[in-house]
């Protein structure tokens, strides 16, 4: 991470590489106090996925590449590159990505991570 003379800052990616490919990295406790945490998630491969969750606070998928099947509380849904999902606190969630992969940034409106397991 570096900072700008502007105060703006630039957050690097960890891996070095200058791609969005292959790429799964949390970002927590950004600076200059936006008080969101970003998940950037880029995969080629089907089937992945976290398990059932759920945060205190919203959660919002922006996707990009791909797909992935999402269940949302008693609903499941077909979430496509070009459409953003909604996920409202206290709402148990998962996906699972589909045969062309996933790119997608989920937004955590929270500072840090708070998951709830479970399964």
């Amino acid at each position: 991470m570096s900072e700008l003379t502007s105060g703006a800052f630039v957050v690097e990616r960890s891996d070095g590489r200058d791609d969005g490919e292959d790429w799964t990295e949390n970002y927590e406790e950004l600076p200059g106090g936006v008080g969101v945490s970003l998940i950037f998630e880029s995969t080629t491969k089907e089937g992945v996925g976290p398990r059932l969750h759920l945060h205190h606070y919203p959660e919002t998928f922006v996707i990009r590449r791909g797909s992935a099947t999402f269940t949302v509380g008693d609903t499941q849904l077909v979430g496509r590159a070009g459409q953003i999902i909604v996920v409202p606190a206290e709402t148990p969630h998962k996906f699972s990505t589909g045969p062309d992969g996933y790119e997608a940034i989920h937004i955590h409106e929270n500072s840090t991570f708070e998951t709830i397991w479970l399964e």
